[in-house]
C-alpha cells in the first residue's frame, strides 16, 4: 500500500473511532438521563401520595374538631387542631407530610367587601409594602369591579378604564368567581397577588367562600389581625395567646372579656363564629431535614353535615407558603 493510501486509511479509522466514541457517549448520556428522570418521577410520585395522605389527615382532623370542639376537658392524645393556619407534622413509613388548616372566616371576603371591610384590605396592602395611593386604587377598583353600576369611585375604575387598555375588556359588575380574577382589577399585579420569597401575597389573606364581611379573630393570621383598625399589638398578643391556650371554639363573651375595654373599638370589624369552609395546604416530602421542598397540594372544602364534605377548589401541585 502506498504511503498516501495508508494515511487516508488511518484518517478513516480515526474518524470511525471518533464516531463510535460519540455514539457511545450519546447512549451513555441518554441512559443516565433516563435513570435520573425515572428517579425524579418516582420521588415526585412518592411525595405526591404523601401529600394526598396529609390532605386526608387534615380532613379527618376537621371532622374531629367539629365533633369535639365544645368538650370542656381534652387530653393530650385528643388534641383538637387549630384552624388558624398552624402547620402540623405527620409521618408515614416512606416519608413525611405537614399540613395546615385555615378557616376561611379568618380572611377578607372580597365578594362581601364594603367600605368598612375595605379599610382592612387597604391596611393589609399597606402593611405588605404597597404604596398607599396604589392600595386606595386597588380597594376602590375591587368595589367597582363587582358592583352593578357604572359609577366610578374616587380611586376606582369602571368600563372606561378597562376598555382603554391595550387588550380591552369590561368590568364584570358581579362577584368574583376565583381569586386569580383579581389580576384583572386595576392596580393589582402578580407580585401583589401572589407575593414573593420575602412576603406573602394578597391571595393568602382573601377568600370568596366565607359568608361574612367581618374577620373571625379566633382564626385570623397575625397579618390580618394587624390590619384591623384600632387594634394594638397588645390586643393581637392577647388574642393569639388566648386561642393557643385553648384551641377549642371561643364565644363572643369570652373574647370580649379577654380584650376588655378595647373590644368596643374593633367590634364592628370582627366576628367569633367559625364557618364550615376550610382551606388545606399540604407538603409531602421524604427527607426529614429538608421539609421546605416536596409536593405541594391545596384544597378548599365545605362541610355538608357531620360526615360529608365537598371540594370547592383543588390544586395539584400548588404554590403555597412555607412555614
Amino acid at each position: 500500500m502506498k504511503l498516501g493510501e495508508s494515511g487516508i486509511a488511518l484518517i478513516i479509522v480515526l474518524w470511525v473511532m471518533a464516531l463510535l466514541i460519540v455514539i457511545v457517549l450519546s447512549f451513555s448520556v441518554m441512559a443516565r438521563t433516563e435513570v435520573f428522570s425515572t428517579m425524579t418521577f418516582q420521588e415526585q410520585m412518592i411525595n405526591k401520595y404523601l401529600a394526598e395522605a396529609g390532605m386526608q389527615r387534615a380532613i379527618m382532623e376537621i371532622f374531629y374538631r367539629n365533633a369535639n370542639k365544645s368538650k370542656q376537658i381534652t387530653f393530650a392524645e385528643e388534641e383538637v387542631y387549630r384552624t388558624d393556619g398552624t402547620f402540623y407534622l405527620g409521618e408515614m413509613s416512606n416519608g413525611y407530610y405537614k399540613f395546615s388548616i385555615s378557616d376561611e372566616s379568618g380572611k377578607i371576603n372580597i365578594n362581601a367587601l364594603n367600605d368598612v371591610s375595605g379599610i382592612i384590605l387597604n391596611n393589609i396592602l399597606v402593611n405588605a409594602g404597597v404604596e398607599k395611593e396604589t392600595a386606595d386604587t386597588i380597594v376602590d377598583s375591587i368595589l367597582d369591579w363587582k358592583d352593578a353600576d357604572d359609577l366610578t369611585r374616587l380611586c376606582g375604575a369602571e368600563n372606561d378604564y378597562y376598555i382603554s387598555l391595550a387588550n380591552p375588556y369590561k368590568a364584570k359588575n358581579a362577584n368574583f368567581d376565583n381569586l386569580e380574577e383579581l389580576l384583572l382589577v386595576k392596580g393589582i399585579t402578580s407580585e401583589i397577588l401572589y407575593g414573593n420569597e420575602e412576603k406573602p401575597g394578597l391571595i393568602n389573606f382573601t377568600t370568596i367562600y366565607s359568608n361574612t364581611d367581618k374577620i373571625n379573630i379566633n382564626v385570623a393570621t397575625p397579618e390580618v389581625l394587624k390590619a384591623i383598625p384600632s387594634i394594638s399589638d397588645d390586643n393581637i398578643r392577647q388574642i393569639i395567646n388566648y386561642r393557643q391556650a385553648d384551641n377549642t371554639k371561643k364565644n363572643g363573651t369570652d373574647i370580649q372579656a379577654a380584650l376588655a375595654g378595647d373590644y368596643a373599638k374593633i367590634s364592628q370589624y370582627i366576628s367569633t363564629g367559625d364557618s364550615n369552609v376550610y382551606s388545606i395546604e399540604v407538603l409531602g416530602y421524604q427527607e426529614k431535614e429538608n421539609n421546605k421542598k416536596g409536593y405541594l397540594l391545596k384544597s378548599i372544602i365545605i362541610l355538608e353535615g357531620n360526615d360529608r364534605y365537598r371540594i370547592l377548589f383543588y390544586q395539584s401541585p400548588a404554590n403555597i407558603r412555607k412555614s
